[in-house]
């Protein structure tokens, strides 16, 4: 795997004024949604960012009822409930980096918004990930269109977003890019018309061998990185963990570049290793602590 030069004609990806200043130890919020199973959601989130060297912490914006073969049963607390989370949160603890996942609707979009902004008007500024979750690995929209078009009013207030393919051409309201070329030039007009950095994911395109990702621009390409395609089963909870990675490894040096490689190279350790926990009997988890955990003997 290696990071690739940007193109002469690419900037630098910018960083947004007001961050908070580097933290060896970043304090990481997670605003998603559950799973019992362990794979996904806000428990995969703080796997992988106290995997990458952040101090984890999660607003639960839904409880599921979920396994490795699928979701049985959703439960969305009231919204003001949420918003109570965030605010206990941000009342006591100063926030490096905020990664966001599952919302589910309009009302909860509105709330992590809302707070987004209220934090910022009082000087607070943390790094934000956004996944925007809308779409299942079946292809199934997971929001309707109030609810798709809330998110994507929601990405200004972002600094990267890192959708899946068929998520990228729902935010950029076209059909699903078919190549890798193609994805790219979505990807920067998703950036251009939000303001945002987009991470590019090769995961979805067609089976070659290869899972490129890229992070994108208005300006075009910023950095891309070759990878290798792992055959396994042991998928679960990648979009979650890759987003929290990304989100702790910029808190850490504020380099969006060097955070998606390092981030990529971890989670790649992290899928080879799944399949060896041996957890579930649909797609299971990755190992977010690969090469971390003692050996015995």
């Amino acid at each position: 795997m290696s990071l690739r030069a940007p193109a002469p004609a690419a900037a630098p990806a910018p960083t947004a004024p007001g961050l908070r200043p580097p933290r060896a130890v970043p304090r990481v919020l997670a605003v998603a949604g559950s799973d019992p199973s362990g794979g996904a959601g806000v428990q995969a989130d703080l796997k992988a960012v106290a995997a990458n060297g952040g101090y984890g912490m999660a607003a639960l914006t839904a409880l599921t009822a979920q396994n490795t073969r699928g979701v049985r049963d959703v439960h969305v607390p009231p919204p003001g409930f949420l918003r109570a989370q965030l605010d206990a949160v941000a009342d006591d603890v100063e926030i490096d980096a905020v990664k966001i996942g599952m919302l589910g609707d309009a009302c909860v979009v509105a709330v992590v918004a809302d707070w987004l902004a209220a934090l910022r008007e009082h000087g607070a500024r943390p790094a934000v990930v956004l996944d925007p979750v809308m779409v299942a690995t079946s292809g199934d929209r997971l929001l309707d269109p109030d609810d798709e078009h809330a998110l994507r009013a929601m990405l200004p207030l972002a600094d990267v977003v890192t959708p899946n393919l068929p998520e990228l051409a729902v935010l950029a309201g076209e059909e699903r890019a078919p190549t890798w070329a193609l994805a790219l030039e979505q990807g920067r007009r998703v950036a251009t018309r939000h303001g945002v950095l987009v991470v590019v994911k090769g995961g979805h395109l067609a089976a070659d061998g290869s899972a490129p990702d890229a992070l994108v621009g208005p300006d075009g390409v910023v950095a891309e990185l070759d990878g290798e395609r792992v055959a396994t089963r042991s998928t679960h909870g990648t979009g979650c963990s890759l987003s929290s990675a990304l989100a702790t490894r910029f808190a850490r040096h504020h380099d969006w570049a060097r955070a998606l490689r390092e981030a990529k190279t971890w989670l790649t350790a992290a899928i080879r290793a799944g399949a060896a926990l041996e957890v579930g009997r649909g797609h299971g988890p990755v190992d977010h602590f690969a090469g971390l955990r003692p050996h015995e003997g």
